[in-house]
């Protein structure tokens, strides 16, 4: 079958199942309302700290599943209606501090633009080329070796983005996003002195920083793998090829089972990026039906670790590289 044939063939897969969605989403958010609600009985009552943190893990897992479904809502492929997705992705905005019309915004350039070098900066990840890198100044050398750092990349900056700068109006925005950053904020404040005068602002902050920690690290992780990875396909404006980006310039990251429901099976993210239509539970069932979408080589959870220390893309080898690989070139 010609490229053009089975690429045309994922149209059978778009779309949402009412009933797949509705089951999925109360599942999800049912499941971390109880358990967050446990979390906070269990902080408030003064119960050892260590079992509210261990229901950190799982709640954290549903609040990935909660920004996925949130994820599909923007890409109106949750459910037919169009007004549906909207109304469940601005809620799952709301539970994962995310402003839904402005991430929908810079998410869609980021489908657009992935592995563009000339459009870069939205909705993806800084990476400099190595002659960029070499012309920059030292400042600017040091903030992105800052950048690039795993312990900054992963473990600070997730949380970060998601409580600080996403509470804040940013440049190219239009008036929905302004509203939808301010609209976000204005909930989130609110329910956040409604539980203070329930529980004590202490006991929200015990509970809500694990759960954030844990679930802006991972989802994080999971898009830095899905677009960081060796043979990452990159190209100027004038080479630059959509299907080229989509079947190499995202990755297969193929993980266990319970990790792939947790995460929408985002890791078959070269099916995602060549039709962003198909919702998080179709695209197993794609991947097992049409046998070109399995010509990527993967990429295991234990190949991944070593993704974390790539940090240049080297136009001559086609290569994302490391510091340490510059000096020999």
């Amino acid at each position: 079958m010609e490229r053009s044939q089975w690429i045309s063939s994922l149209k059978n897969y778009e779309v949402g199942d009412s009933g797949k969605s509705l089951f999925q989403l109360f599942l999800t958010l049912i499941s971390y309302t109880v358990l967050i609600s446990a979390m906070f009985f269990l902080v408030y009552t003064g119960k050892p700290y260590w079992i509210s943190l261990l229901l950190a893990v799982p709640t954290a897992g549903f609040h990935i599943k909660t920004f996925i479904i949130m994820h599909d809502c923007g890409h109106n492929s949750y459910f037919r209606n169009p007004r549906a997705c909207t109304l469940v992705g601005r809620i799952c905005g709301l539970i994962t501090f995310t402003p839904y019309y402005d991430w929908r915004r810079s998410h869609a350039i980021h489908h657009a633009s992935v592995s563009n070098l000339e459009k870069r900066g939205i909705g993806d990840v800084w990476t400099m080329t190595v002659e960029e890198y070499r012309a920059s100044s030292i400042f600017k050398k040091i903030i992105y070796r800052i950048f690039r750092n795993p312990v900054f990349l992963f473990g600070i900056a997730p949380i970060f983005l998601f409580l600080i700068i996403m509470r804040f109006p940013h440049g190219n925005m239009n008036k929905k996003d302004w509203k939808s950053i301010l609209l976000t904020d204005l909930m989130l404040g609110i329910c956040i002195m409604a539980l203070s005068l329930v529980f004590g602002f202490s006991v929200i902050l015990k509970v809500i920083l694990p759960i954030a920690f844990l679930s802006t690290m991972g989802g994080v992780w999971l898009f830095y793998v899905q677009h960081q990875f060796e043979n990452v396909y990159w190209a100027h404006s004038t080479a630059w090829n959509l299907e080229k980006a989509a079947l190499n310039g995202s990755s297969y990251y193929k993980l266990p089972a319970l990790i792939n429901w947790f995460s929408g099976n985002i890791g078959l993210h070269h099916i995602h990026h060549l039709d962003s239509r198909i919702p998080n539970y179709n695209l197993r069932k794609c991947f097992g039906e049409i046998p070109q979408v399995k010509d990527i080589i993967p990429i295991t959870m234990i190949k991944s670790l070593k993704l974390a220390f790539l940090n240049l893309w080297d136009e001559k080898t086609g290569k994302l590289i490391n510091f340490r690989a510059l000096r020999k070139i």
